[in-house]
């Protein structure tokens, strides 16, 4: 639970604050004196009589009630501190900036449970324990630095990990990006992010609040909280990014069939991520560079234009952008000579729009104003201006500042001289605007943002779907594992998914009926083993009843054969659909190209069941390979309306049949009209 106690307290104790600010006992004094707290503090001390000029108690016991308590205490000290604070102090919020609790031993847990219930019986906020704190316009309630500059339209920063987001703030104060809050939230025992999201979301002031969030979380402990609000958030005008770390680990693991191999928590986060509309992203500097980006008006379109007085940065922005399907148009015609002739011989405006390095500073307003005003293919404008150390450039960001005030397309300040022109892009920053010291982690990062779709709808796609042939079939099934080939094709059937004509049989007659009604050539394929292609059980392009015969008893002496499977011959390109469930976020959907793009090259895209018609879009457009969906060297390309509605088909087979724990369609295949199921396995637990 998050109080007005923990956000705005009349009065905080600190206990265990001290004189030493080297200590987090005393940092955290320090801070909060420094930080403006107009409230009444308060320190409990037992071996200090003054502590930073503030009168100390030696006992809890001579405290007067005080709404906010801070423990900079050993661990064990800490339950009995809560408990008598919270019901015989009135104390109705905690932040516990003491370590040693769950994150380190069974006991520390055990501890850390005391905490819990103290809080929970008297109806307390708990921020930890093991954390830096909370730092807000109100109250300095950290030990750490860097403190940075405070803003009610700054960006809300929500930390899993206490010496993370202390990085993270160093990444961020040198690109000039200001806050409003700073939520450390430690081992997260009573308030997670998930919690920090949900009151954001729930007292969401468009007018006053900040616009834009960004998590560095270590533990999804609920997903469905953090979709729920963080789509929620954004729709209401908000951006979030966020890095997950940790993801890689179980990604790992051993499994039965190619979903399992690939299928892991990265995935799942992965599409949940996708599913609420958060931006990813991998590093430090990363995150901070697009919480910069989200400072800046929304960009309206793909279409940049580079001002720059240094060629090489500007080819090395170019290749960056273009890299992330970005583009840095050629520019020309009237307008373009006219700027040419107002600039200095030799300078460039095909763009990059490269005004030398002796360009002044009338020439950088020139090519913003240019841009601005009669270029209209540009839909936003990167500045890269630097200094060889010959000249000062306050002058030269003085018009940058002007120009970035009067643009209303998004302008992109690239100031790499943080050494030698440190104080001139100190001065900028103190005007409110942020710096992207580096074109290329610029890029990297506004690809991630452009590539992000918005949150997905909630609704699910039902038409088509036979939602009650589902339940029935699944009742049907007995036992646990890979279901028979006929339940597999029922299932599919039942969800709308186009099947190729198919039977299976241990009759070698019924399966010489089938292929000569449907036509040669066919298909055969072994039933019994999971992985038939590894044991000899696949045999392609059968053109006669006694070639059909010799593979028929082939394949029946396979070890585990029970039958037979044969199916028309069809071709196309290989498509891959596979879905695992993965506990706590439901079933994680996987599309990719078939064939060695999925066993190999693993490149794949993940959604989070149900999807919708955009989220599978956005799923496809995400592939390295999809040019070649698109079709290339001649070939046509693949019906992408029919490969979209057949992943959001299965998906929604996926969230009425929760029992599924795996399944792969590999392949279908796909060409201009139709994308066909030919091979499918599905894994069945109760």
């Amino acid at each position: 639970m998050i109080n007005r106690e923990l956000l705005r307290p009349d009065s905080i104790v600190v206990i265990g604050g001290s004189n030493n600010v080297h200590k987090p006992g005393g940092a955290v004094v320090r801070n909060l004196q420094s930080g403006g707290y107009q409230g009444t503090l308060r320190i409990v001390n037992p071996k200090e009589d003054e502590v930073q000029s503030i009168k100390a108690f030696h006992d809890v016991k001579e405290l007067p009630p005080t709404e906010l308590a801070i423990l900079v205490v050993a661990a064990k000290y800490c339950p009995d501190y809560v408990e008598y604070l919270a019901a015989k102090k009135q104390c109705k919020a905690f932040i516990i900036i003491s370590a040693g609790f769950g994150e380190e031993t069974a006991a520390g847990a055990a501890l850390e449970k005391r905490i819990l219930e103290s809080c929970e019986r008297h109806g307390a906020a708990l921020i930890g324990p093991n954390c830096i704190g909370l730092l807000t316009s109100w109250h300095h309630s950290v030990f750490t630095k860097p403190i940075p500059q405070l803003n009610p339209k700054g960006v809300d920063f929500i930390s899993g990990s206490g010496a993370t987001a202390v990085f993270i703030l160093e990444s961020a104060v040198i690109k000039g990006l200001q806050f409003n809050s700073v939520w450390s939230i430690g081992n997260g025992k009573q308030i997670g992010i998930e919690d920090v999201l949900q009151y954001m979301d729930e007292h969401f002031d468009a007018e006053h609040d900040s616009h834009v969030k960004l998590l560095y979380i270590e533990n999804i402990a609920n997903p469905d909280k953090l979709l729920f609000h963080a789509s929620s958030l954004i729709r209401k005008g908000c951006r979030i990014a966020a890095i997950k770390a940790g993801s890689s680990e179980s990604g790992s693991r051993a499994a039965s069939s190619h979903t399992g191999a690939i299928a892991s928590s990265d995935s799942a986060v992965e599409a949940l991520f996708r599913k609420a509309g958060i931006v990813r992203c991998f590093s430090r500097e990363e995150l901070t560079t697009v919480g910069c980006i989200f400072t800046l008006p929304a960009i309206q379109g793909k279409n940049f234009a580079i001002v720059t007085h240094a060629g090489g940065p500007g080819v090395m922005l170019t290749d960056a952008l273009s890299k992330g399907g970005l583009k840095v148009p050629a520019i020309s015609g009237k307008e373009s000579e006219e700027l040419k002739s107002k600039l200095f011989p030799g300078a460039s405006v095909a763009n990059p729009i490269d005004i030398l390095a002796t360009g002044t500073p009338e020439h950088l307003g020139l090519a913003i104003d240019y841009c601005e005003k009669h270029f209209p293919e540009i839909d936003a404008i990167m500045v890269i201006f630097g200094t060889p150390g010959l000249v000062q450039l306050y002058e030269t960001y003085d018009v940058l500042h002007k120009k970035i005030l009067e643009c209303k397309k998004p302008v992109f300040p690239i100031l790499p001289s943080l050494h030698t022109a440190g104080p001139e892009v100190e001065e900028f920053l103190k005007k409110g605007h942020v710096n992207f010291s580096d074109e290329v982690t610029l890029a990297t990062a506004l690809t991630q943002v452009m590539r992000t779709p918005k949150p997905a709808p909630p609704e699910i796609e039902l038409f088509g779907v036979d939602v009650p042939r589902i339940r029935e079939i699944i009742a049907g099934v007995k036992e646990n594992g890979y279901v028979a080939p006929s339940v597999v094709h029922d299932l599919l059937e039942s969800a709308g998914i186009p099947l190729v004509p198919e039977t299976v049989s241990d009759n070698l007659d019924t399966l010489v009926e089938f292929a000569e009604r449907v036509g040669y050539p066919v298909v055969a394929k072994v039933v019994g083993p999971v992985h038939k292609s590894d044991v000899g059980g696949v045999a392609l392009n059968i053109r006669s009843k006694e070639h059909l015969a010799l593979e028929y008893k082939r394949m029946m002496k396979i070890a585990d054969a029970r039958s037979v499977m044969v199916q028309k011959m069809i071709s196309g390109t290989e498509l891959f659909i596979g879905a695992k469930y993965e506990p706590r976020f439901g079933h994680v959907v996987l599309c990719g190209l078939g064939g060695i793009f999925v066993e190999v090259l693993k490149d794949v895209s993940s959604g989070l069941a149900p999807l919708s018609y955009a989220e599978a879009y956005s799923m496809i457009h995400s592939l390295r390979g999809y040019k070649i969906l698109q079709g290339t060297r001649g070939q046509k390309g693949i019906n992408e309306k029919r490969y979209a509605e057949i992943i959001v088909r299965l998906s929604t087979l996926l969230r009425f049949a929760t029992e599924i724990k795996e399944m792969d369609i590999n392949p279908l295949l796909a060409d201009e009209d139709q994308v066909t199921a030919v091979d499918a396995r599905i894994l069945i637990e109760k």
